[in-house]
Order: C-alpha cells, then structure tokens, then sequence
C-alpha cells in the first residue's frame, strides 16, 4: 500500500495527534518532525477526499495521551537538573509508560501496520526533548560516552540527570619510601579504624595500615578541584611499598565521580598537587582524558628499568659477581609465585625475560645492580631467589644469600604513542 493508503488507514482509527500520527510512517519520510509529517500527511488526506482535516490535538491523543505536547518541559525539567554542573555533552533516555507502548501496538494493529512500522514513542521523546535541552544548555548529544546521561522517567514523573566520570592523566614519581600506591585497609580493623570500642592499635585508629598513599596524596586535590563525589586512583602497574619510583614516572588516571566541574587548568592542578604532597610524591604532564584511558593505563604491560642495592650474607668476589650477572643478561626467568604475595595471587610458574642487567660491588658484600626486566618480572626475587622459587637468580648463580636492601624503580618503558594519541584525551 502506499503511505497515502496507509496514513488514511491509521487517521481513520481515530484519536490520533498529528505527532502519533506521523510517528508511524517516520521510516519512509525525511526532513520533518513526526508532527510536522502528521500534518502534512493528514492534510493530503483531506485534499485527496476533499474534506477538512480532522486534526486532533495532542492533549485528546488517546496513544501518547498528552506526552507530545510536553517536550519542551522535560527538557526544562532536565535542564534543571544540572543548573550547577559544567559539561559538553549528553544523552537522554526515556522510561515512558507500559500503557503507551500498548496504545501504539494497538494503533498498529488497527491500521493494518507492521508492529514496527515508523519509530518508537520513547525514541521521538528521547530525539524532540534532546534537541530541546542541547539547546537550553549549549551542549552536544553523544550518544557513546556523555559527561551527562538524563533519564526521564515518564511514569513515576521524574526527570533525573546522572553525572559521567571525569578523568585526569599524568606520571607520578614516588620520592620517599613505605608510601603505597593506593589507600592500603588495616587487616586487623578491616579498615574501620576501632576494635570493638576502641581505636585499632595496629593503625592508631586511622583505619590504614600505611597513613599515606600514593592515592591519598594526589586524588583528593583533583575530587576537590573538580567538585566531585569520589575518587579512584588507576595506575600503570604498582610498585612495592618500600621501592621508589623515579624517572620519568609511571603512568596513571584518576576517575572524579560526579563531577561538577570538567575545565580545569591542569597547569595549575600539577601545582596544587605536588605542593600537597610535600616532596613525597610528585606529577607531571596532567591532561583531562577520556574513559578510555583508564583501560589503557591498566593493560600497559611495559618493560621497567630497576636499580637495587644488594647485601650478601657472605664476601663475594668479582668475578664470580661478573660471571652471574653475564649469565642473568637476556636469560628468561622462572618465577613462582614469591612467599610475599602469595597470599593474594594466584600460585603459578610465570615466565619473564631478562633484558639487561649490571652491577658493580661496592665491597666483598655491598653491591649496586641495575636490571632491565620485562613486566612482571620480580626484582627482589631475582636477586634472592626466593627459596629457589626464581631460577636463576644471582643468589642461587653465586651460591650465597643475596637480599635487596633498597629497590628504585628508574623508569617505565613501553608504547608511548598510545598514551599521546588524541583519542584519549579531552583536551
């Protein structure tokens, strides 16, 4: 049938608003609302019969009941709900009623239609109040990842606005020792900082078993700035508690959950964090990124570059030190899991390469080694061989215990070109 018979054939069930009308046949028209294409349709229909249309208002509309007469005050409902929120860019969904989405099946039906036939009411409301808010808050509709998601709740009548993360990247360096990179929970208070009715006298009542982080000193200034809710530190790897990380850093995002500003200068953010952090912890090279960041930083599985102080339980001579450490440069490595963590990972045999490593003895049982090691690769094992869970290690090579006193991690390798590329980045 033609879209002439078929719109004669919706108009002739009768009650039906213009916008309803022209919803049913929005697939095979272009250019015009559905209440334009309902005019025009139903206004052919009558030329065609020589009769005057019969145009029925929207309030009278037994489909949408009133619904497409009140796209401009959802979105000023909308709008209000993020009066005080910075943002670009957003979406905004539906929830229309279960009696609506009936009347249009019926309508359909009646007419003779696929059930399918034209566009869904939820999705003309979510296009017509769309519009209407992009233009009362200068922003663009994205329809994959909006700093601002709206939900119009057509039943319950309730119009909400859910805020997107925000999310700032940059390096940090770790300049002092027993700082963690993220907020580590006192195991014997789980974190609630009391025992029973008193203070944990394993944290002194913070609820931590180390005071400060990595975390704790950089997230809070950027929640604070951004005036969110929350924060969540995302670093490339970790380093362990007592090793510092120097160099050019290591890569990391921090998520600011509702945030209510999005444009900040992150000059002056870099600024306001290193001074927080008090020579413990450093930043650089900030920049706003996208969501996407955050997986990024999380997968990058990059080589690193170590320099460890080593103690010998015995003297140990120059070229047996030489000798090890030939035998070590570009050897792939078994590793069982290490006592130390093996009581939160998985136990397993993991393989890791060895790409270059050197040393010097500073006496018979002080020495200095510097190791370029694949991610993953365990250092302190490495070096003490962890009861012969590492082989080979310097230790087990040299036939005498081998411990690392001081560990520094020098420099995180890998891809940089994924970290510069524009589509992770906002600014």
């Amino acid at each position: 049938m033609s879209v002439l018979e078929d719109a004669r054939a919706v108009d002739a069930v009768g009650g039906v608003c213009d916008a309803c009308l022209g919803r049913a046949f929005a697939d095979r028209s272009f250019g015009l609302t559905n209440r334009e294409r309902g005019r025009a349709l139903r206004t052919t229909i009558g030329l065609a019969d020589d009769e005057e249309p019969a145009f029925v208002d929207a309030a009278d509309c037994w489909v949408c009941e009133g619904y497409c007469d009140e796209f401009d005050d959802w979105a000023e409902r909308a709008a209000s709900e993020v009066e005080d929120v910075e943002f670009e860019s957003y979406q905004v969904g539906t929830r229309p009623p279960a009696l609506i989405e009936e009347n249009e099946r019926m309508l359909r039906e009646d007419a003779g239609l696929d059930a399918d036939a034209g566009e869904a009411f939820k999705s003309e409301f979510n296009r017509e109040v769309g519009k209407r808010v992009g233009r009362l808050t200068d922003t663009e509709v994205d329809f994959e990842r909006p700093d601002v998601q709206f939900l119009l709740d057509l039943a319950e009548d309730e119009a909400t606005a859910e805020i997107n993360s925000a999310f700032v990247y940059g390096r940090y360096r770790k300049l002092k020792r027993g700082i963690p990179q993220t907020k580590w929970p006192c195991s014997a208070c789980n974190g609630s900082g009391r025992q029973g009715r008193e203070p944990c006298e394993e944290c002194d009542g913070s609820g931590y078993r180390y005071p400060e982080s990595v975390e704790q000193l950089t997230a809070p200034v950027v929640e604070d700035v951004m005036d969110g809710v929350g924060a969540t530190f995302h670093g490339a790897g970790r380093e362990d508690v007592d090793a510092r990380m120097l160099g050019t850093g290591r890569p990391f995002v921090i998520e600011i959950e509702e945030p209510r500003r999005r444009t900040v200068d992150t000059d002056r953010l870099q600024s306001d964090i290193n001074a927080f952090a008090e020579g413990k912890v450093e930043v650089e090279g900030l920049r706003l990124a996208t969501h996407d960041m955050v997986e990024r930083v999380k997968r990058h599985d990059a080589s690193k570059r170590y320099s460890a102080q080593v103690s010998f339980d015995e003297p140990v001579d120059a070229e047996s030190f030489a000798d090890a450490l030939a035998e070590l440069d570009g050897a792939t490595i078994e590793q069982e899991t290490p006592n130390r963590v093996d009581h939160r990972r998985a136990s397993k045999v993991r393989t890791r390469d060895v790409y270059e490593i050197e040393g010097e003895l500073e006496d018979a049982q002080t020495a200095t080694v510097e190791v370029h090691g694949a991610g993953g690769l365990y250092i302190k094992e490495l070096i003490s061989s962890d009861e012969g869970r590492t082989t080979p290690s310097l230790a087990g090579l040299l036939g005498v215990g081998a411990e690392v006193t001081a560990l520094d991690v020098l420099r995180v390798d890998g891809e940089s070109e994924p970290f510069e590329h524009s589509a992770y980045f906002r600014d």
